[in-house]
């Protein structure tokens, strides 16, 4: 059998620019007539997707359906089989090749994964057998020497499958030089092997104070370093996590839009259509003096419906979006946030904690939600999918107040334009759709201008290069 032909993006930290160069990969090489698919063993993310599979739906991590995208590929479960969903700091849920299937602790993290780790070696398996290369994205860093027995993500995966290694390094933060070399002197002498070379990601200044330092990188570790990205305040759309929400702030529109951000909050990727709007200012708020001057609160999706709605009142928030509806101004409530806004919430099987737990919700709807142990996956068309296992019943609008279980319906055009008329006499200005296609260009562009892009796809057909050094320690035990 042949190696498979792909790359490994992994990166010195989360949130370094793994997702980004990815992605831009992924549309360079798609220009480049390859058939080109992108990959990630395991996600941990509540920003998640739905996709086709057989007769019904599946849930993917929702970088993995952009990317899917930039790749001009059809989104697909085995691009990211395992994903986990946080529940708590010590436990995740467990989506597995894009259904529930229990859940996982920090307890038994190792030896609670290993058939994780088999399903994902498959999915791998059975895209490389169907596409050209395989753009696969590393998870925080290969680095992570207590974690490495048990990793199926990083060096485990290039192992699998024999994948070349570019490591990403944020130049923002600071340290770049010392992450990146000390990346590599951690692994072992055969994951070494593997490492061909870094990307600088999130430059700002002049590119010549950087040069010396890039060839004494090169020097130091015998690898090159295939280019560097520039910093680009545009690059948040579709994000993966919550690492960076006051980022994806538009902050240039006179109507204020304050987006409730809940300790749990999922699928934010629902407002990135209104921070598009030249009219609308989206920011993220906690407290309730910070919804004092808003035209429109929107409670997002929620992990955790119930335990998200206590943290609400414990805040006094939820005395604030009262008053803000009973003075006749909108309030727009996303899956969770729309439970949220109605009546009573029941959770009879316990799935969101506490057997047969009953609370109250804000009253703003006549909404009843009673959780189920079955979880609602759907698509609907042009723009929206389902993902929740609380079913609602009752009317999910009040006067101002309004309420849906659809994520991403916002991204239609035209919806968004009726939602803008009506709430707050707005027109939109904006089409994201056609933004989003904008976006993945840039990010194709900025790949095929500051990268060997050309030199990074030789690397995925060719493998690594033999005879790279192996630097000391060559591994802690």
């Amino acid at each position: 059998m042949s190696r498979p032909r792909g790359l490994l993006v992994a990166g010195t930290t989360s949130d370094a620019g793994k997702s980004v160069l990815t992605t831009g990969l992924c549309r360079a090489f798609a220009r480049r007539g390859v058939l080109v698919a992108p990959y990630k063993a395991q996600n941990m993310s509540n920003n998640s997707m739905v996709v086709a599979q057989g007769d019904g739906f599946a849930e993917i991590g929702r970088a993995q359906w952009v990317q899917a995208l930039a790749a001009r590929a059809t989104p697909e479960v085995a691009m990211n089989p395992v994903l986990l969903k946080p529940g708590s700091d010590r436990r995740s849920h467990v989506v597995l090749m894009g259904q529930p299937a229990g859940a996982v602790s920090s307890a038994d993290w190792e030896d609670g994964r290993r058939h994780l780790a088999t399903a994902a070696h498959e999915a791998f398996d059975d895209l490389a057998g169907r596409y050209d290369v395989i753009v696969a994205e590393g998870a925080g860093s290969p680095a992570e020497i207590n974690l490495r027995a048990g990793d199926y993500v990083n060096m485990g995966l290039a192992r699998h499958a024999d994948l070349p290694t570019i490591v990403v390094g944020d130049i923002d933060r600071g340290g770049v030089f010392a992450a990146l070399l000390g990346t590599v002197a951690l692994l072992s002498p055969e994951d070494q092997a593997l490492v061909a070379g870094f990307v600088m990601n999130k430059f700002r200044g002049d590119l010549g104070l950087l040069s010396p330092g890039l060839e004494m990188l090169q020097r130091a570790t015998g690898r090159p370093t295939f280019g560097v990205l520039p910093w680009d305040p545009s690059l948040w759309l579709d994000s993966e996590d919550a690492l960076d929400l006051d980022g994806r702030r538009s902050g240039s529109g006179t109507r204020r839009v304050a987006v409730i951000r809940l300790p749990r909050i999922s699928n934010f990727t629902d407002l990135d259509a209104l921070g598009l709007e030249p009219d609308l200012d989206v920011v993220f708020v906690s407290s309730p003096r910070d919804l004092a001057d808003a035209d429109l609160i929107v409670l997002p999706g929620t992990r955790a419906t119930i335990s998200d709605l206590a943290w609400l009142r414990s805040r006094g928030l939820d005395r604030a979006v009262i008053a803000h509806a009973e003075a006749g101004r909108p309030v727009l409530g996303i899956c969770g946030g729309c439970q949220m806004l109605g009546g009573t919430i029941s959770d009879p099987d316990g799935i969101e904690g506490a057997l047969g737990a009953t609370v109250q919700g804000l009253g703003l709807l006549e909404v009843a939600t009673v959780f189920d142990a079955e979880k609602t996956l759907r698509l609907h068309e042009p723009a929206g999918y389902e993902i929740h296992h609380g079913r609602i019943s009752g009317e999910a609008a009040s006067g101002p107040v309004s309420g849906t279980m659809v994520h991403g319906r916002l991204e239609d055009d035209a919806y968004r334009g009726h939602y803008l008329r009506e709430a707050l006499g707005l027109e939109s200005r904006a089409s994201f759709p056609a933004a989003r296609e904008a976006r993945l260009d840039l990010l194709g562009d900025l790949v095929e201008h500051h990268l060997d892009a050309d030199g990074l796809l030789s690397l995925a057909l060719r493998g690594a290069p033999s005879g790279l050094p192996v630097l000391p320690p060559g591994g802690v035990a």
